[in-house]
């Protein structure tokens, strides 16, 4: 889909070298490699920024910004990056799209997924698009992403400005997962119904039993003959959860409203609270009807919102439901918290369901926190001995 454009190296804290390549087509992509991550977090504060070099794709010069500490004090907790025009003269407004990635996520991406993204404009020299809360540093810590203090992301940016370049970009978006969402819209053809929490879904049972085996086995099953024409009744199950799913299973791609909240909700902690519980409800669906993407998806986002009063219970959730990256993440996370922080965690409610339904996370999480004392107790003696 797009031409390398070059690549930028962060180094000592601050300082970036680019070494640029002139992608010469609609599209390309440039790699921005944080070396020393540490260290830019704590030389470059909240509001501040790392920017690249210059580098050119679709015959227009960009660059990235890349703020360690966040761009606004509301996403200080956050990795911020951004994406900027720096043509020097700018005689119309250029119409692009773009998606940061890391450089490890890119084969698990599909086009469609970077077509379906908003066409962004950039009227002027030093204008900037990006993400306020690409991905928290904490969760970017713990994650596999960061190896031997870097990562590396990638940037795919597509400019739409001429109309060879839109075709071709409409022409991917209209493929047979936009087609197979249209006719979950319009209904035609439809024929079974879902009873969820007192609302009605209209679906198509041949899709459905193609995406999930557990629907296979329901409508085409030994068991299908005891489906009839009369709806089908889902119990614990919330409705905005079944369409979700449903939506993942036509469109495969996340559902975009319920991705939207999330970002605009963030530091809204009883909001952002209500989001955590969203995710852990599809999350269960999606296990639920074997739909092993979507509940890929989910355990990453949860595992980004991972926080003092959703862990107990999020890790409670990754243990029924064989999420092991999910529970790793958590009990990580349990591992490296002060004693007030391991307080307030014991006293939320999924604290109790460790205690009372999954006894043997508790013997792993004190495992976890006693290995860390010892650690903590040998870098003191190491510190003593060297005084």
């Amino acid at each position: 889909m797009s031409t390398f454009a070059g690549l930028s190296v962060v180094t000592n804290g601050k300082h970036c070298t680019t070494t640029a390549i002139d992608a010469g087509m609609g599209s390309g992509y440039h790699l921005l490699v944080v070396k020393d991550y540490l260290r830019t977090v704590q030389e470059v504060p909240n509001g501040k920024s790392i920017c690249s070099g210059h580098f050119m794709v679709g015959g227009h010069k960009w660059c990235i910004d890349y703020c360690p500490n966040g761009k606004q004090p509301s996403c200080a907790d956050f990795i911020s990056l951004g994406i900027c025009l720096v043509d020097d003269d700018v005689e119309e407004a250029v119409k692009a799209k773009f998606m940061f990635s890391f450089v490890d996520q890119v084969e698990k991406q599909k086009a469609k997924e970077f077509f379906a993204n908003q066409t962004c404009i950039f009227p002027i020299k030093g204008y900037c698009w990006g993400s306020l809360k690409f991905m928290k540093r904490d969760a970017l810590e713990r994650s596999a992403h960061l190896k031997a203090d870097c990562f590396t992301i990638r940037i795919d940016i597509m400019v739409c400005n001429d109309l060879t370049t839109q075709q071709d970009a409409v022409g991917t978006l209209s493929g047979i997962s936009q087609h197979f969402k249209i006719l979950l819209q319009d209904k035609v053809g439809c024929d079974v119904t879902f009873e969820v929490s007192g609302e009605t879904f209209l679906a198509h049972r041949c899709v459905l039993a193609a995406r999930s085996k557990v629907f296979r086995a329901q409508f085409f099953g030994p068991m299908a003959q005891g489906i009839t024409s009369s709806a089908i009744q889902i119990k614990d199950m919330d409705a905005k959860v079944f369409a979700a799913m449903l939506s993942f299973i036509y469109s495969d791609s996340f559902p975009q409203m319920e991705e939207n909240k999330a970002q605009a909700v963030q530091g809204q902690e009883e909001e952002a609270a209500k989001l955590v519980t969203w995710l852990q409800d599809l999350l269960v669906a999606s296990d639920r009807y074997d739909i092993q993407q979507l509940k890929f998806l989910c355990e990453k986002k949860l595992f980004n919102l991972i926080c003092v009063s959703s862990v107990a219970c999020t890790l409670a959730l990754a243990e029924r439901h064989n999420c092991h990256g999910l529970k790793d993440g958590c009990l990580t996370f349990i591992q490296v918290q002060s004693p007030k922080c391991l307080e307030k965690v014991m006293e939320t409610d999924g604290w109790e369901l460790i205690v009372t339904t999954y006894p043997s996370i508790l013997k792993e999480i004190i495992a976890k926190v006693a290995s860390n004392q010892k650690d903590n107790k040998r870098k003191y003696e190491s510190m003593q001995c060297k005084t």
